[in-house]
């Protein structure tokens, strides 16, 4: 299935390591070019624009620190001049930390909001204009939204938040650009390790209808698909990936 990403430019926060990284290598797969959105993991980001570039495609760097709108708006102005427009936008950027339900405070509470909810929305409102007509937007939210977290309410406020972004930003943006999410289950990535380090053995037995954690290829693979021309009529909703950890 020819998904139509050929000759197009994706941008993507978080690209740095884990579903990021896999879905900007899925992207060039599909013949187009990426923008690497990083935060500190500069290492990281330069070995995802490698694997692009390997694939043949071009691919860009861009420090962005998403806690500081002021500082996203002016990542944005660095873009290279070639880049002209955006066909595609992936919100992948996160943090998870795991804290008791009493023990988080303001501090915590407000910095996890902000990279996972408000950094999002900046680097939306930024990076709006730059898209083409016919684009498409994907944010990464999580099953926690659904479920919540004892030991992440904070995370779990925050990625239920960004599903209703995402249906504000539909709205906002229709018809000219498509807005979905996806709600990952616990997936393979070192910010999914520690989840995973910290949760009974038996979990993915008991809890998941597949019995195992996502790899992050698989999640990507939802992604690519969503941002694509293929995917032309569906917007404002979100796609669970949860092995069947949650069923609605």
């Amino acid at each position: 299935m020819d998904l139509g990403l050929g000759g197009k430019t994706v941008f993507i926060t978080g690209a740095s390591s884990g579903i990021g990284a896999a879905a900007a290598r899925l992207f060039a797969e599909e013949g187009a070019d990426v923008v690497i959105s990083y935060g500190r993991n500069k290492a990281g980001a330069e070995q995802t624009a490698q694997t692009v570039r390997e694939k043949g495609r071009m691919a860009w760097l861009l420090e962005m620190d998403m806690a500081e709108p002021q500082c996203v708006s002016e990542a944005v102005q660095l873009l290279p001049a070639e880049i002209e427009g955006l066909d595609g936008l992936v919100l992948c950027a996160g943090l998870s930390l795991h804290t008791a339900f009493g023990d988080i405070s303001a501090e915590e509470w407000n910095r996890v909001l902000t990279i996972n909810l408000t950094g999002v929305f900046f680097v939306l409102q930024a990076l709006t204009p730059l898209l083409r007509d016919g684009s498409a937007v994907v944010a990464v939210a999580s099953v926690s939204a659904q479920t919540g977290v004892a030991h992440q309410a904070h995370y779990a406020a925050a990625k239920a938040g960004l599903v209703n972004l995402t249906k504000s930003a539909a709205r906002a943006l229709a018809p000219r650009v498509r807005v979905n999410c996806v709600a990952p289950g616990i997936t393979m990535t070192p910010m999914g390790q520690d989840t995973i380090d910290a949760l009974d053995p038996d979990y993915a037995r008991d809890k998941m209808l597949l019995q195992r954690f996502a790899a992050a290829e698989e999640i990507a693979r939802a992604i690519v698909f969503l941002a694509s021309p293929a995917n032309s009529f569906m917007t404002g909703a979100t796609v669970d990936i949860n092995g069947g950890r949650e069923l609605r």
